[in-house]
C-alpha cells in the first residue's frame, strides 16, 4: 500500500484510509475466505527459525504479521504500512505480542542493511508505482540468504473462466464496496490494478533483477492470485 509518487501516493493512501474499518471483512467476502489460507501458505515459504526477525511490508491491518506469529510465536515482526488508519485498526485487533507497528514507506524502509531474516507482503506490489524500488528495499534489509515471500493479485490465465472473473471483479467487488463502505470506486481500483499488474513470470524477472535467487511461484484462485518466494543471494551465489 505504498508508492513514492506524491500524487498517486495521496490517492492510494486516501483510498485505504476510507476503507480501513471494513478492509478485513471485504477481503474475506471478496476471496470467499481464501485469503487467510493464502497468507498461511505465504508465511510457510519464509522457512522461519526460532527468534527470526521478519518485516511485513504494506502490512495493512496485520493479517500476515499475525500469521507469522501463529506459525512462529517466538519471532519478532515489524509491521510497516504508510496508512495510519490501517495500522490503527490493526492495533485495535486482538494480536499476539511480538508485533512492532511502524508507519513507513515501502520505497524507503527505515532499517539497516541485513536487519531481517525474512520479508513478506500481502497485496502490496500492485499498489506501488515502482516495483523495482520496493523489491530493492526488501533485498537491502534482508541478510544474505534471507527469504522473501509476496502474495498478490495476478492477471487471470484461464480463458474459459474469463466471463466469471469479469463478473466477480467488475460487478461483485464494486457492489460489495458500495454496500459495506459506500465506496464502489475503491473496489473498481482492485480489478483495474490487477489487470495492469505484472504476470507471475514478469514479476519473477523483477525479483531476479533485484538480486533474489531460488525463485518459485504458485497460482491460486484460477490464476487470479500468485504467491512468489525466493532468497537473497549469498556471496557464494
Amino acid at each position: 500500500m505504498q508508492t513514492a509518487d506524491p500524487g498517486m501516493g495521496r490517492s492510494v493512501r486516501q483510498m485505504f484510509t476510507d476503507i480501513a474499518s471494513r478492509y478485513d471483512l471485504l477481503n474475506r467476502l471478496i476471496t470467499f475466505g481464501q485469503d487467510l489460507g493464502w497468507r498461511r501458505d505465504t508465511v510457510k515459504q519464509l522457512d522461519l527459525a526460532a527468534g527470526d526477525r521478519v518485516i511485513d511490508v504494506g502490512c495493512g491491518t496485520g493479517d500476515m504479521a499475525c500469521e507469522v506469529l501463529r506459525q512462529k510465536p517466538d519471532a519478532t515482526v515489524f509491521a510497516c504500512d504508510f496508512t495510519p488508519e490501517m495500522i490503527q485498526v490493526g492495533r485495535q485487533r486482538r494480536m499476539p505480542s511480538g508485533i512492532f507497528w511502524l508507519l513507513a514507506d515501502a520505497e524507503q524502509l527505515p532499517f539497516s542493511p541485513g536487519a531481517f531474516a525474512a520479508a513478506c507482503s500481502g497485496f502490496l506490489l500492485r499498489n506501488v508505482q515502482n516495483v523495482d524500488t520496493v523489491l530493492g528495499e526488501q533485498h537491502r534489509v534482508l541478510r544474505e540468504g534471507g527469504i522473501i515471500a509476496a502474495l498478490d493479485t495476478s492477471p487471470g490465465q484461464t480463458r474459459w473462466l474469463a466471463p466469471f472473473q469479469a463478473v466477480h471483479f467488475r460487478l461483485l467487488i464494486p457492489l460489495l464496496g458500495w454496500l459495506l463502505v459506500r465506496d464502489a470506486s475503491a473496489y473498481r481500483y482492485l480489478p483495474a490494478s490487477t489487470r495492469a499488474f505484472l504476470g507471475p513470470e514478469e514479476l519473477a524477472k523483477r525479483l531476479r533483477k533485484a538480486g533474489f535467487s531460488r525463485l518459485s511461484y504458485a497460482r491460486r484462485m484460477f490464476g487470479s492470485i500468485a504467491l512468489h518466494w525466493g532468497a537473497k543471494k549469498t556471496q557464494l551465489g
